[in-house]
C-alpha cells in the first residue's frame, strides 16, 4: 500500500498538471452544456435525450482513465508497436466502406460503426490518433535527413495515405485535419523553406481542380454562402449560420445561463454547434473563459514539445496539438461565420463518445511525453 502511495505521489509530481486541468475543466462545462440542452424546449427538436449528456460523461470519464494509464507507458514503445494499430484502424475505416453507417440523416458519409448497445464508433478518429504517433515515428527515423528527396517522398505518400482514404469514405472535414496534423509535424521536423515555397504555386494549381472535380456542389454551395452575400441564402446554405451568428449575439456579455427553459434553435447545437450554445448561454465572458482553456491545452502541448526528451515526443505533442488547434479553428471559425460548415465538432464539448475518448487518447500521448522527459522517472 505504502509503494502504491508513492507512486502516485510521484506520478502527481511528474505529470502536466495543468494540461490535467484545462482538459478536466472542458469536459465539466461540455457535460453542463449537454444537460442543458437536455432539460430545454429544444431536446425534442434537436432529438437529444439524457442517453446523450451520459455518453458524454462516460466517454469523459473513460477517456480521463484512459490518458492517466497511457501517460504512464513509455511512448517509445507504443510508436513502435506502428505495425499493430496501424493497419488494424485502417482495417476498421475500410469496413465502413461496406457496414459503414449513418448516425444522422442529415449527414451523408457512412462513417460509424454499430457496436452493441445502440453504441456507434467512427474508426477516422482512432486512425488520427494511430497516424500521429506512426507518423512521428517515421519523422524520428529521418531526423536531421527530412529533406532528401527520397525520404520526403516516402512521408508525403505516408500523410496522403490518411488524407486520401478518409477522402473517399466521405468525411472530407476529417480528412483536411489529416492534413494539417501532416504538415504541422512535418514542418516541426524541419521541412526546408525551398520545399513550402515551391509548393505555392502548386497549391494555387490545384485549387480549381480540386473546386471543380473533387468538392461536390452542397460543398461549393457552402464555401461561396460564407464569402460572397449574393450566394447567401438564409433558408438554404446559410440556414444554419444564420441561425448561429443569432444565437451568439443572444449572450451578450453575460450570457442567459445554463439550464434554461428556452433557448434559440440552432441545428446540431449540442454538437458541431455547440460553441453557438456557450455563447448563447454563458455569453462574451464564459465564451472567453471556454477559448483560454482550449488555448491552454494547444499551449501545453506546444510546452511539452519543447521539453520533450527526444524529436519523437516532441513530434508527438506537436501531433496532437496540430489535431486539436485545428478542430477548435474550424468548428469556432463555421460557427462565426468566417469558414464553410464542414461537419467538424469542437473537442471535448461536442457530442459524440468517440470523440472525446480519442482527444483523451491524444491528451495521454502528451502526457506521456512529459511524465517520461527523463528517463526512469520513477526509479529515480
Amino acid at each position: 500500500m505504502k509503494k502504491i502511495r508513492v507512486f502516485i505521489k510521484k506520478y502527481f509530481t511528474a505529470v502536466d498538471k495543468w494540461l490535467l486541468f484545462f482538459c478536466l475543466s472542458i469536459s465539466a462545462v461540455g457535460i453542463l452544456c449537454q444537460y442543458s440542452l437536455v432539460e430545454s424546449k429544444q431536446a425534442a427538436t434537436l432529438q437529444i435525450t439524457e442517453r446523450v449528456a451520459l455518453v458524454q460523461i462516460i466517454a469523459s470519464l473513460l477517456g480521463i482513465s484512459a490518458a492517466i494509464v497511457i501517460s504512464n507507458i513509455d511512448y517509445h514503445f507504443m510508436t513502435k508497436l506502428w505495425k499493430l494499430y496501424m493497419p488494424l484502424s485502417v482495417f476498421f475505416v475500410i469496413l465502413t466502406f461496406f457496414i459503414g453507417m449513418q448516425v444522422d440523416e442529415t449527414i451523408d458519409d457512412r462513417a460509424w460503426l454499430r457496436l452493441p448497445f445502440g453504441l456507434t464508433f467512427q474508426p477516422s478518429e482512432l486512425l488520427k490518433i494511430c497516424f500521429i504517433m506512426s507518423f512521428a515515428y517515421h519523422l524520428s527515423k529521418v531526423y536531421g535527413q527530412v529533406n532528401k528527396p527520397a525520404n520526403l517522398v516516402l512521408l508525403g505518400i505516408h500523410g496522403a495515405f490518411p488524407v486520401i482514404l478518409i477522402h473517399f469514405q466521405g468525411d472530407d472535414g476529417t480528412a483536411l485535419i489529416f492534413g494539417f496534423i501532416f504538415l504541422t509535424m512535418l514542418f516541426a521536423a524541419g521541412l526546408s523553406w525551398k520545399y513550402i515555397v515551391a509548393a505555392v504555386p502548386l497549391v494555387a494549381a490545384a485549387i480549381p481542380i480540386v473546386w471543380q472535380y473533387f468538392l461536390t456542389q452542397d460543398q461549393r454551395t457552402r464555401f461561396l454562402a460564407v464569402y460572397f452575400t449574393e450566394y447567401a441564402d438564409p433558408l438554404g446554405a446559410d440556414y444554419q449560420q444564420r441561425l448561429s451568428r443569432i444565437s451568439i449575439g443572444l449572450g451578450q456579455l453575460q450570457g442567459e445561463g445554463l439550464f434554461q427553459a428556452d433557448y434559440w434553435y440552432v441545428p446540431k447545437m449540442h454538437n458541431d454547434f455547440v460553441f453557438s450554445f456557450i455563447c448563447q448561454a454563458l455569453g462574451f465572458v464564459g465564451a472567453l473563459s471556454v477559448l483560454s482553456l482550449l488555448f491552454g491545452i494547444c499551449f501545453r502541448c506546444i510546452i511539452d514539445a519543447k521539453n520533450a526528451l527526444d524529436p519523437l515526443g516532441a513530434y508527438i505533442c506537436y501531433g496532437v496539438f496540430a489535431m486539436f488547434f485545428f478542430q477548435c479553428i474550424i468548428n469556432i471559425g463555421m460557427c462565426i461565420s468566417i469558414l464553410p460548415v464542414i461537419g467538424i465538432t469542437l473537442p471535448l464539448l461536442s457530442a459524440g463518445g468517440t470523440s472525446i475518448a480519442i482527444t483523451y487518447l491524444g491528451i495521454g500521448l502528451v502526457l506521456s511525453v512529459h511524465v517520461h522527459r527523463r528517463r526512469n522517472i520513477f526509479y529515480e
